[in-house]
């Protein structure tokens, strides 16, 4: 069959022939009809992310849309290694194999799974968002970022915050607030601090780094004993950096929980039965993504895009 493969960590898949896989008991042989290139994926291939193996040659991808041997149409995940869900077919866990809703077609499918139970997870489940409250996205350029400020509304923030570079997009999502990462960090700093003022339930954190420094330095710069408010942080991503300083009269001035959300912050059996309802929603139009489809044969070029609001997806 044919296959995007990892040859080399750090290198771009190679469309190229890979042995066919045989599905063992429990397993389920998929035939693969698209396949997000999620975040995730680039780090395993990349030999960064802390799950990761490092063995090769792999087929990447942690997860798919495509039908079993009876002809029915499931998204499934965690594909056998060196299996991933990138190639014509692949095995995973036939509990990993959950049906789809008719009103919503396989790459909307493949592209909103993995950042969708990413924003939809670290709102209800790690950070338990109320109506009412107000939420700050830190990273809301993005996919996950722009299905984070959705996922929100759908939750009942009352006050929605977006932070990133390219305003145009944050200012056409459904948000009450912008703060731009490209002035100053002094302007930046001060438009967190503008914002905290009124109080920030809860922030979705994609970057980490500086920006996440820049906003723990408002917060803690405008502490009132008077009226302290407390604020959970959840981090998702590192697109900024992989750490931060944090001093410990940050954590002295401000109610702060921090929290993280990813393989093994939320139980398995949360994430399996959250799936069904994110594609429900999906199919009904309340969570929306924006695709950009390409051919599998084309995965070394299209490899290293930059994402810019859509989900590259794979089709096979």
């Amino acid at each position: 069959m044919q296959a995007a493969v990892v040859n080399v960590l750090g290198q771009a898949p190679r469309y190229q022939s890979f042995p066919d896989p045989v599905a063992g008991e429990g397993e389920a042989l998929i035939q693969v009809r698209a396949a997000g290139l999620h975040p995730i994926v680039k780090a395993l291939a990349n030999g960064t992310h802390y799950i990761g193996t490092g063995e090769l040659p792999m087929v990447p991808g942690v997860d798919g849309v495509g039908t079993l041997e009876d002809g029915s149409r499931v998204y499934f995940g965690f594909a056998r290694k060196p299996w991933g869900t990138m190639s014509e077919r692949t095995v995973a866990p036939k509990s990993m194999c959950i049906p789809l809703p008719d009103g919503i077609d396989d790459v909307h499918a493949a592209a909103i799974a993995n950042p969708g139970m990413s924003a939809w997870l670290s709102l209800k489940e790690r950070a338990r968002v109320v109506a009412g409250e107000t939420v700050l996205v830190l990273g809301a350029t993005g996919v996950a970022g722009q299905l984070a400020i959705q996922a929100a509304r759908l939750l009942g923030a009352k006050r929605v915050i977006g932070v990133g570079r390219n305003l145009e997009a944050i200012a056409a999502a459904d948000v009450d607030a912008v703060i731009s990462l490209s002035q100053p960090e002094d302007a930046t700093r001060d438009a967190f601090a503008a914002q905290a003022a009124g109080g920030i339930d809860v922030v979705i954190d994609y970057l980490w780094g500086r920006p996440t420094e820049l906003l723990l330095e408002a917060i803690a710069k405008g502490f009132r004993a008077s009226s302290t408010r407390p604020t959970r942080l959840v981090e998702v991503g590192e697109s900024a950096g992989k750490t931060i300083t944090l001093p410990g009269s940050t954590l002295r001035s401000v109610d702060l929980t921090l929290l993280g959300s990813g393989f093994g912050s939320t139980a398995l059996d949360r994430i399996l039965a959250a799936i069904p309802s994110l594609f429900a929603m999906a199919a009904a139009g309340s969570l929306k993504i924006a695709v950009d489809p390409v051919p599998l044969k084309d995965v070394e070029a299209a490899w290293s895009r930059v994402e810019k609001g859509r989900k590259i997806v794979f089709t096979v």
